[in-house]
């Protein structure tokens, strides 16, 4: 995704301008947009090649030449998603675009199979006491239960190494050592990893004035660590910084279809009837990204919960968005979850 913006043309540059970029960039494509940075077309250096053939000149315009029907990504697509299309099409370089088709970034085959080291601080919460798991918890916090054949906590910090996330904190409270002792300070895994430790428990929110004051000045990535998932964070993560939110929540739709006929009323009197309506609502999946800004706002010691945070920098006048997820997520909070979660794990990789 980096370096995309060195590739973009506006659609009365010239097929000699494209080649100059394509040159210099050394991505291989060219992006061509109109004024409000809605992608129009792609240009390699093949498509050039085979302009010139039919008598095209260098002083044409670029969309003589450009592939005005490019494959495309979306910003919710995962890695692997766009993986699969770049294979299919034999693509070296994958435009990214919103709904309304304006360019957000560029995916390209090198940077997929090795993913760009990122700075963003991870903050996982693991202090829960996993009432609802018991007796599993009894002698275990929960984000240490196995899934597969090993805790549940390390799918979740193995997924952010994979897209090349590094430095992470962990709140702890139930059981810390267990948590502690598993990861140790992050070395044997190639990253850093420090904790935080609350006393009593501050919310879902609360922990963050526990971060110390060195945290890189960067949006933050905070959820919680009882989540099996599959969502692209690096994707979560240029949501955020392209709508320059103060601070991101991550959603997924839910449908759900009352099995009966709903009737609406009024003074006994039937004023409408609706036989087995779907409902579709949004879901918090406990996952966010956090503004430096907006951390900051939280002080040492205060209890707070997130919804309760989010308000607030709302009253304030911040920009508070959703991301909406289409990717695999399971809160583990609930026996019958452990159970999915051990038969998913399978296919989880």
């Amino acid at each position: 995704m980096t370096e995309w913006s060195n590739v973009v043309l506006t659609t009365g540059a010239s097929i000699r301008d494209a080649m100059r970029v394509i040159d210099r960039a050394a991505l291989r494509i060219a992006l061509v947009c109109d004024e409000q940075q809605r992608l129009q077309g792609t240009v390699t250096d093949g498509d050039i090649r085979r302009g010139l053939l039919v008598d095209c000149n260098m002083d044409d315009p670029v969309a003589r030449v450009m592939n005005s029907q490019p494959k495309t990504a979306r910003i919710t697509d995962s890695r692997t998603q766009c993986l699969k299309i770049m294979d299919k099409y034999d693509l070296l370089a994958l435009p990214v675009v919103n709904e309304w088709g304006e360019l957000l970034g560029l995916e390209t085959l090198h940077h997929a199979l090795q993913p760009t080291k990122r700075d963003n601080p991870v903050f996982i919460m693991a202090g829960g006491f996993g009432t609802r798991l018991r007796p599993l918890t009894d002698h275990c916090p929960k984000p240490m239960l196995p899934v597969g054949e090993k805790p549940m906590l390390a799918h979740l910090i193995d997924r952010f190494i994979q897209l090349g996330f590094h430095r992470f904190y962990i709140s702890t409270h139930y059981m810390p050592e267990q948590i502690r002792d598993y990861f140790g300070d992050g070395s044997q895994l190639d990253v850093s990893i420090r904790y935080v430790h609350e006393e009593t428990p501050l919310g879902t929110g609360g922990a963050l004035g526990l971060l110390p004051n060195d945290l890189p000045q960067l949006p933050l990535i905070m959820m919680n660590g009882d989540v099996l998932t599959k969502v692209d964070f690096t994707h979560l993560l240029a949501h955020h910084e392209q709508q320059g939110f103060d601070a991101t929540m991550c959603v997924r739709e839910l449908e759900h279809q009352v099995p009966f006929g709903v009737i609406e009323s009024k003074d006994l009197l039937i004023t409408g009837m609706v036989e087995k309506p779907t409902y579709r609502y949004r879901i918090n999946t406990g996952i966010y990204v956090l503004s430096p800004d907006c951390v900051a706002s939280v002080k040492t010691g205060v209890q707070i919960d997130m919804p309760t945070l989010l308000e607030l920098r709302m009253e304030q006048q911040k920009k508070v968005g959703i991301y909406t997820s289409h990717d695999y997520w399971l809160d583990i909070g609930r026996m019958t979850d452990y159970q999915k979660a051990q038969a998913d794990i399978h296919n989880f990789n």
